[in-house]
């Protein structure tokens, strides 16, 4: 008997049993409406967390610390390590960095703030590390005075709503406290307002909205450090070359005296995090396909008691064993294809509704700023499903395969009948 004839039959018999067929068909439906919704919606949701992500962390800014940063030990970068890391292929920019986080006030006439840090900085390159986050709200660097700028945080230059601690080109008296032992001393520097910075949120370990920015020479002189720098910002050309870089910097330092925060290495195991939650998520949704598998081979089993004198009759006029057991597994094909083609479309219309109001009432349990960052949250409001052409295959397949397998036994069952019992079959 050819294919087309075997499947023209296992059609029409399916046709003959509709309303079985589509009670049989519509477990196969809501089990590829499951996956394919939970698996487009979770598709989504990683490509929407990845793109908050990247805004969050600069990808291609790599920071370098001394290990004495992390082990409370003394440890420093001087000139000519800069030097060296800014020749490695791939680096574009190389910004070296003093910060202190104690001891510093600042004054005018009428008021008083403590930020929560100070780094002495060359505005130039500093800049080109940060391009897009670093944004004056008030003020300009056009023209920068070496040891008397100062660039203000937005929650500095904005300690309270409605108030304005110094407008740019205004002097402001910047004290400084240096701690040696018990004993301690204060300077006072007057310094200018170049500009304020817009809310800029977090970097690595730096928080730019509560941070005041000075002059590199200027942060030298009044901590007495020279040529010796606390961290050092490395831009490069291409996020891909992270880890590489990261080696290269790391092979100019005796081993373990340096670390090298990669922001994609972290962004690369929050993405494994998303997919083996993708994973699960598809795999709690094909119990229901394995459920509606339970179906077809009961549904199947009922239908070859039904036919057993029809398949006495085929058997008889000549039917071998293989024709019978393809008859029947091309019906629970047709089932799983059935079922597949339909549910695709059904999963991905319910993962739309989903998307769009599933995430609706985030904003009320979003925190204002990022805990990992610092910076100011979007709340996720709406997630765009993608269904990709890879999951659709797997879908159709997936149905497909578990229709054939759970219909194998009532198949076999049917093809293994004696003729001679079958037609005997009332």
């Amino acid at each position: 008997m050819r294919r087309r004839q075997i499947i023209s039959m296992a059609w029409q018999n399916m046709k003959q049993r509709r309303f079985r067929t589509s009670l049989t068909t519509l477990g196969v439906v809501i089990g590829i409406t499951a996956i394919i919704g939970l698996a487009s919606l979770g598709e989504g949701f990683r490509v929407t967390i990845r793109a908050q992500m990247e805004q969050g962390f600069e990808l291609n800014v790599l920071t370098v610390m001394s290990g004495g940063i992390l082990t409370g030990e003394s440890g420093y970068f001087a000139d000519a390590d800069v030097q060296n890391m800014s020749k490695i292929e791939g680096v574009s920019v190389v910004a070296p960095l003093v910060q202190r986080v104690r001891g510093v006030k600042l004054y005018n006439a009428s008021a008083e703030v403590t930020p929560l840090a100070l780094l002495g900085v060359n505005f130039t390159e500093f800049w080109k590390i940060y391009p897009d986050r670093l944004v004056l709200e008030n003020g300009s660097l056009q023209q920068l005075p070496k040891n008397n700028t100062i660039v203000l945080g937005y929650n500095v230059a904005h300690p309270k709503a409605g108030e304005v601690f110094a407008y740019p080109k205004e002097n402001i008296t910047m004290q400084i406290t240096l701690f040696q032992g018990q004993q301690q001393a204060s300077t006072n520097h007057t310094l200018n307002v170049a500009g304020t910075l817009g809310k800029s949120g977090a970097a690595g370990f730096i928080n730019f909205d509560d941070t005041i920015l000075i002059s590199l020479e200027a942060a030298k002189e009044i901590f007495n450090t020279d040529n010796l720098t606390d961290m050092v910002f490395v831009r490069i050309v291409n996020p891909a070359d992270s880890d590489s870089v990261s080696k290269q910097i790391k092979d100019l330092f005796p081993p373990e005296s340096v670390r090298v925060l990669v922001p994609a290495a972290f962004l690369a195991q929050v993405e494994t995090i998303l997919n083996m939650l993708q994973i699960f998520l598809t795999a709690v949704a094909s119990i229901a396909l394995l459920v509606a598998g339970l179906g077809i081979m009961n549904i199947m089993t009922v239908s070859v008691m039904e036919r057993t004198r029809e398949i006495g009759i085929l058997k008889a006029i000549g039917a071998r064993s293989r024709t019978i057991l393809t008859m029947f597994l091309t019906e629970a094909t047709l089932i799983g294809f059935l079922g597949g083609t339909t549910g695709l479309p059904l999963g991905y219309a319910i993962a739309q509704v989903m998307g769009r109001f599933l995430f609706r009432y985030s904003s009320q349990v979003t925190p204002e700023r990022s805990i990992i960052t610092g910076a100011r949250t979007h709340p996720l409001t709406e997630v765009s499903p993608i269904l990709t052409p890879e999951w659709v295959i797997i879908a159709i397949v997936f149905a497909v395969g578990v229709s054939v397998i759970f219909g194998w036994y009532p198949a076999r069952k049917a093809a293994k009948l004696d003729p001679v019992e079958a037609l005997r079959y009332e």
